[in-house]
This record gives structure tokens, sequence and C-alpha cells, in this order.
């Protein structure tokens, strides 16, 4: 997992600082352990690599086995990676369980929007509503459950939302202006619309978006738009539903049949697992 090094190592700068004070003053030197990750709840876990890769780089010399997987359901009392090593795992040992508890929630909380949703065309997406600095393990993590990445920032998709719409000029022709605009400078840049009425989804359909967002949209309104989408003759955009999804909203929305429910809580209200680190001397 060294391409999540940059967050790793500052993660370990916040935390080390000038020294692990304790360790130094309080076990001795030449102190070898051995010690387990458990989980002390059920759920999906996820981090496994990036806790190693803590213990690699705060614990030189330290050796690690994951007993399970990454996406792999666990339940309370599971092993999930075993270390052994200098003084230094405690060093480390922090560090690596943060990720470990906070990529595990997030890849939970994915597969539970996932688990709600019966029609194969629907999938579940995340959004930018990331922790900043954490944004890539976050989203490795939503995909480690089940879920799909929606955009990783500004710049690998354009997402026209109100305030674009508004700026641009606010008609349909000038919309598609700017539409014509991007794809001759970003061939290829995938385009998303928001549409926040069925007014807006008649107006913005054919201006040849990849996807077009149901914003906030009562379940009547949605059930229409879908089915004027579905019948444009022109070129079809994905359909994305969005807007304080919960639980039971993605369950409903999800007999709708869009092509994307996107969720800003897998992320945002993700929930730690409960994990364990216990540690003994060899």
């Amino acid at each position: 997992m060294k391409e999540f090094d940059l967050v790793i190592k500052a993660a370990l700068k916040e935390d080390i600082g000038s020294g692990d004070v304790t360790t130094r003053f309080f076990v001795p030197l030449g102190t070898d352990f051995y010690g387990e990750m458990r989980a002390k709840d059920s759920g999906v876990v996820c981090g496994l690599a990036v806790a190693g890769r803590v213990f690699e780089l705060a614990a030189p010399g330290s050796a690690v086995k994951a007993v399970v997987r990454d996406g792999d359901r666990v339940k309370k009392g599971d092993v999930l990676m075993k270390i052994e090593g200098p003084a230094s795992i405690l060093t480390a040992e922090r560090t690596a369980l943060n990720f470990l508890q906070h990529m595990s929630g997030v890849a939970t909380r994915a597969a539970l929007f996932s688990s709600v949703v019966k029609d194969p065309r629907t999938k579940i997406y995340d959004t930018r509503k990331t922790l900043p600095g954490l944004r890539a393990v976050e989203k490795y993590a939503v995909t480690c459950g089940g879920a799909r990445n929606h955009r990783m920032g500004l710049y690998d998709m354009a997402m026209i939302k109100d305030n674009h719409v508004a700026f641009a000029g606010g008609s349909p022709e000038k919309l598609a202006e700017r539409i014509a605009a991007m794809r001759r400078a970003k061939p290829g840049l995938k385009i998303e619309i928001e549409a926040q009425s069925l007014a807006q989804v008649k107006a913005f359909l054919p201006l040849g978006a990849d996807v077009m967002m149901l914003d906030n949209m009562d379940l009547a309104a949605m059930k229409k738009a879908i089915a004027l989408i579905r019948a444009h003759k022109g070129r079809k955009p994905e359909i994305e539903i969005s807007g304080g999804v919960d639980l039971a909203k993605a369950a409903r929305y999800s007999k709708l049949g869009p092509d994307r429910i996107s969720v800003g809580s897998i992320t945002s209200g993700a929930k730690p697992l409960d994990i364990s680190f216990e540690a003994r001397t060899k």
C-alpha cells in the first residue's frame, strides 16, 4: 500500500512528533513483542495493508501477517492481524488502529447500503464528503464494502450544479455552448448535470450529459423523470439519485431502477469498527 505513504507518514508524524517518550522510558531496550489485532464487533474489514505499512514504517524489523483479507466479513473475537517485532510496534499501534478502524467502518457502511439495493442495475456510489487528506483511503474502503466511487475530485469529472447553471446564464442554449466547449477541451471527460425538478430534466436531457442527477426530488417526480429519460430518443444519460439518502430511502429509490444512488454518509457518517490490539512480550 505504498500509494498511501504520504497520508501514512503524515499520520505517524502527527502522532510520534519528536519521539514516543513513554515507550522510550518504560520499555527495556531489546524487548520483543507479539501482538494481535482482534475485531470487537461484526463488520467488513478494510485497511489491513495500510495498517501493515504503518508497522513497516514506524517499527522497522517487525513482521506482520494478515489473517483475513480486505473486504472479508468478520465477527467479534476474530483475529485480523498478527504482529511481531521490537518495542516500536507499540509506537505504531494507535496509527495502525486508527486507519484500520476507520477504513473498516467505511467499508461496513458501504456494505450496509449495498445490501438494501435489490435491483442489480442500481449501484451505490460515494461522494466527495470525505475527511480532508483521507479521500483516497476512504474511497478504497468504499470499494471493499461493495459500493462504487464517484469522482475522485474536481478534476476527473464535471458536475454541473445549480450555481454553475446560474452563472453560465441559465438557459439550455448557454449550457449547450459550455458543454460543447468542455467536450472540445477535455475529450473523454465524463459530464454530469444536476436536475432539481421535472422541468429541468426536460430542459437538460437534450444537452447530452453522461449522467443526470435527480437531486432532492420527491418520489413521484423521480419516477416520471426516470421514465422520461429512458424514453428519450437521443443520448440516454445514466440516472443518479441523490440528496439526504438514508437506508430506507436507498431501498425505496432502488425500486425505481436508477443506475446510481449516491450516499454521502457512507464516508461522512461511518462509525469506526471496534478493533483492539493486544500485545505481550515474547
